[in-house]
């Protein structure tokens, strides 16, 4: 049940702020929380959540070092069976 109207850049509606977080819930949201994108009772929700789980806030620092890590990847810095093996990885998951 949603309370709040508040939205989130990504428009996800703030989340019942009384409601404890699931680490599921945690990782569909890490994304916005790094952006910076989530509803204030979103946020404290996340965050309180990291206080109190080691597996998640390994999570959102693997997380973190991923996206600081391919920021420095460019096409041509690629071995080209690498991006090709990469593409295929991708599109496995893509389709489930």
């Amino acid at each position: 049940m949603i309370r709040r109207s508040n939205t989130s850049r990504s428009g996800h509606a703030d989340r019942n702020a009384d409601r404890n977080l699931s680490c599921q819930e945690l990782v569909e949201l890490v994304t916005d929380y790094l952006e910076g994108a989530l509803a204030a009772g979103d946020r404290s929700r996340f965050e309180a959540h990291l206080r109190s789980c080691d597996g998640c806030t390994e999570y959102l620092e693997q997380v973190r070092k991923t996206v600081e890590l391919t920021g420095r990847l460019y096409p041509d810095a690629l071995d080209p069976a690498a991006r090709d093996r990469l593409l295929e990885v991708f599109r496995r998951w893509k389709a489930g």
